[in-house]
């Protein structure tokens, strides 16, 4: 019995199905669906599928647009009517895991009476031309009374390690049987249960998994999220709504070195602390570049980030105006400050490259070519006023030494970070289900393939002289080696048990 056979589907691998005369079709269907053959094929059909997917970019990747586009015209064409960019929602890659997965339910099925009878209903007095031709064979001629010969042969059983023990009589002869690891033979059926697990949670993922984008700047709350679809050379975009809010706390990003610019190469991490509020409760977590944040299916982890310098904090110099001590602060984003005397100094904005008017947002000013922050100053029972903090290129300028306040501000320090942080949202109802599948499939895989079913016999008979032959036989479907030395052990120590009892 082949380990394809009791691992896949239900005929032996090196049987082909037979079909006999005047077998209706459906019948012969019925032997095709559930044959190894089909299995095997489906399969490798099936690794085939996975295979390309991983060779050729899908269209829910990040970057597919540019590989698109470095593409042939004809590589274009082919690949897209194929559907060779979005191969797991292909149809024949649904039909695949379809008649795979019937293919291993009628196999189960057709196998199972079979796997079943060995199981429940093992021979317990053969032949003893049978006993003779199994694959391990041993003959012994013992002396003393059959209820001590059988009861040797019992305790030479559970030495090796066989429980499970019966006695039947036929013939004159006494057949003494053991077995253990019987579950082995019914293996296949979990195996079956892990692999259909894991096509199960594949398809809830294919059919009802989403993948979208959703940037958060700080004090943002949003419950939308943006998903890309390539039809070809075209891209569209979907919004979809998660069932619960996201507000970003912070932002934080970890730079190798502070005065580089804020580039995926000078980035140790990317930190977004985000509040999850959902109906009357409300969670807080931490999202990370290599830390992704789960939560009700939902997984959350750092995509991208926006091309705009922006800064966590600043720390601005105050100069009174008629002379006197200078006084450092420090400032969170779109957070204030009080002095002494009443003043509220409120962070408003920040721009990586200032210049009076308004900001040019397509603009890349990760490597803060001209920072200045714009600062909103009030103090007691006057109006609101806006004050200028530049940095040592705009130090001098007319704007940055009008006090106000009574004071005029100077950057001199700030920690740097992007507008906002753009979180990758990925909902895949099938996840825990394929991991389910895979333990499954490994622990029975394991327990399948180093145990195995082990049957022993042993025949008693009474000769003329009043001494008793013994015939012992058994076979295991796989680990032989190991049985045939655990086989000849136990006949070795059946007669060496013999000859001590005889000698008391």
């Amino acid at each position: 019995m082949s380990m394809s056979e009791e691992i896949v589907v239900g005929a032996p691998v090196d049987s082909p199905v037979k079909i006999r005369a005047g077998e209706s079709y459906l019948s012969r269907f019925l032997k095709l669906l559930c044959s190894v053959r089909l299995g095997v094929s489906l399969l490798s059909l099936l690794g085939l599928n996975c295979l390309v997917g991983m060779l050729i970019m899908q269209e829910n990747v990040e970057g597919f647009d540019n590989y698109y586009a470095a593409l042939a015209p004809a590589q274009q064409l082919v690949y897209g009517k194929l559907d060779l960019f979005d191969i797991y929602h292909s149809w024949y890659f649904s039909a695949l895991l379809v008649v795979l997965s019937l293919n291993i339910i009628l196999a189960s099925i057709d196998r199972f009476p079979k796997s079943w009878a060995v199981v429940s209903s093992p021979p317990l007095s053969p032949p003893l031309r049978w006993l003779r031709e199994q694959r391990q064979t041993g003959f012994l001629s013992l002396r003393g009374e059959r209820q001590e010969i059988v009861n040797d042969i019992e305790r030479a059983y559970r030495k090796a390690g066989w429980r499970k023990i019966s006695r039947s009589e036929k013939g004159g002869r006494t057949f003494v049987f053991a077995q253990s690891g019987a579950w082995n033979r019914l293996g296949y059926l979990a195996v079956h249960v892990g692999l259909l697990t894991i096509f199960l949670g594949g398809f809830l993922t294919s059919q009802l998994g989403q993948n979208g984008q959703m940037p958060l700047m700080p004090g943002e709350t949003s419950n939308d999220m943006l998903e890309s679809t390539f039809e070809l050379d075209q891209v569209k975009e979907f919004q979809k709504r998660i069932p619960f809010d996201i507000t970003c706390i912070d932002i934080q990003q970890k730079l190798i070195k502070k005065e580089g610019p804020i580039s995926t190469s000078n980035t140790i991490d990317w930190l977004t602390r985000i509040k999850i509020v959902d109906g009357t409760e409300t969670h807080e977590a931490l999202v990370q570049m290599n830390r992704p944040f789960d939560y009700r299916g939902y997984r959350f982890f750092q995509a991208s980030f926006t091309s705009i310098g922006r800064a966590r904090n600043i720390t601005i110099r105050l100069t009174p105006a008629d002379g006197g001590e200078t006084l450092d602060l420090n400032i969170p984003r779109n957070g204030a400050i009080y002095l002494a005397d009443g003043t509220q100094i409120g962070f408003a904005e920040f721009r990586g490259n200032f210049s009076i008017g308004k900001e040019d947002l397509n603009e890349d000013t990760t490597s803060y070519p001209n920072p200045g922050a714009v600062l909103k100053v009030t103090s007691p029972n006057s109006p609101t006023r806006t004050a200028y903090a530049f940095g040592a290129q705009m130090a001098n300028i007319p704007v940055a030494k009008n006090p106000v306040a009574g004071y005029t501000y100077q950057l001199i320090d700030f920690e740097k970070v992007s507008d906002r942080h753009v979180l990758s949202v990925q909902y895949d109802p099938g996840a825990t289900v394929v991991y389910i599948g895979f333990t499954l499939l490994v622990l029975t895989l394991i327990a399948v393939f180093f145990f195995s079913h082990q049957r022993v016999w042993a025949a008693v008979e009474e000769t003329a002289e009043g001494n008793f032959d013994v015939v012992v036989g058994g076979n295991a479907n796989r680990n032989q080696t190991g049985f045939d030395d655990k086989f000849k052990r136990f006949v070795t120590d059946l007669g060496a048990r013999n000859k001590e009892t005889q000698s008391l």
